[in-house]
């Protein structure tokens, strides 16, 4: 087992876009009307700056700078999926791609109050090494954001533990792809996900396969440690693809 980043580096940054999908334009259309649909607009006074943690290949980075955005910075441990961005967004773009380390890039990039939008997308949250990085991710949000200023969380509830066969996930197949994903509870903090990618060349099935842990996080947890940073919770449910969504506000 490795960390997320040594797994999403060596096995699934080169299949990321094909594991949402494969079109990336459909999926930025889809976390527009998420955001928009949440309010996450840069028309009030927090102002029009946004920063995307652990932005993958940009769809959130692309969807903030649709609905207006002037200045989104996207940040993520990848150089291939930042890669991936930059070739995506063009140029001139509103989008400035950073390497760095979720956990810290916040202080480094953003003054205090200065940001309209903060989102950490996509299960990215559960990426994170221990719940105390998350806790202080939390104070590092609340410190940058704006008065009304945004912050959005996508992720996967994984308190409730799976069994049997259960715990073996489809993520997506075609004629020459196959990714199954497998969940091990480890303790009640963390769950170890193992991917198996079956790839076909020249006629013949190959295995690369990797673990990485993942961290449990209650949707009543998460809500609490948002409300004890001072951010206001205006909105939490279950979204797309099973995704938890949360919605707070610095007030």
């Amino acid at each position: 087992m490795t960390t997320a980043t040594h797994h999403y580096e060596h096995l699934l940054a080169d299949e990321y876009t094909w594991m949402l999908g494969g079109d990336i334009t459909s999926h930025v259309e889809t976390q527009a009307a998420l955001l928009r649909g949440l309010g996450v607009l840069p028309d009030g006074p927090a102002g029009d700056t946004a920063v995307d943690l652990g932005c993958g290949p940009g769809a959130q980075s692309l969807a903030l700078a649709a609905l207006g955005f002037r200045s989104v910075t996207a940040v993520d441990t990848s150089r291939r999926l930042l890669d991936e961005l930059a070739s995506y967004a063009g140029a001139p773009s509103p989008i400035r791609p950073v390497h760095a380390d979720l956990r810290t890039a916040l202080p480094q990039l953003a003054a205090p109050a200065t940001l309209a939008a903060v989102v950490c997308m996509g299960d990215t949250l559960t990426h994170l090494p221990a719940t105390t990085d998350v806790v202080a991710l939390l104070s590092d949000v609340r410190d940058a954001l704006a008065p009304g200023g945004h912050l959005v969380i996508t992720y996967r509830d994984l308190t409730g533990p799976l069994t049997g066969t259960d715990r073996f996930l489809p993520v997506r197949s075609d004629e020459n792809q196959i990714l199954t994903c497998f969940l091990e509870y480890t303790d009640e903090d963390t769950v170890t996900v193992h991917d198996l990618l079956h790839t076909r060349i020249d006629g013949a099935w190959s295995l690369r396969a990797g673990s990485y842990p993942k961290l449990r996080l209650s949707a009543e947890w998460l809500a609490g440690q948002c409300r004890a940073a001072n951010l206001d919770v205006v909105h939490d449910a279950t979204g797309p693809r099973g995704l938890r969504v949360l919605h707070a506000r610095r007030s």
